[in-house]
C-alpha cells in the first residue's frame, strides 16, 4: 500500500510541477481547490463503480460517513 500511496503523491508532484512551469510566471491561485478537485471526483467514480453503485459500501471503503459521501457525488454532480 505505501507503495501505491508514492505513486499517487508522485503523480500530484510531478502535475503540480507542470502546472507552475505552464504558469509562466502568472500568479497561481486557489491550488488546494483545484487539486482536490481533481483527485476527488475520479477516486468517488473509482470507488462506487468498485462498490457496483452501492453508497454504502462505497463510503465504508472510503473511510467516510454515508451522507458525506451523497453530499460528495451531489456537489460533483454524479447522483
Amino acid at each position: 500500500m505505501t507503495s501505491r500511496s508514492n505513486e499517487i503523491a508522485d503523480a500530484v508532484v510531478r502535475t503540480l510541477d507542470q502546472y507552475f512551469r505552464d504558469l509562466d510566471g502568472e500568479k497561481p491561485a486557489a491550488i488546494h481547490d483545484m487539486v482536490i478537485r481533481n483527485v476527488e471526483r475520479p477516486m468517488l467514480q473509482f470507488v462506487l463503480e468498485q462498490a457496483k453503485g452501492n453508497q454504502t459500501v462505497a463510503a465504508e471503503m472510503l473511510g467516510i460517513n454515508r451522507n458525506t459521501l451523497r453530499r460528495k457525488l451531489t456537489d460533483y454532480e454524479l447522483l
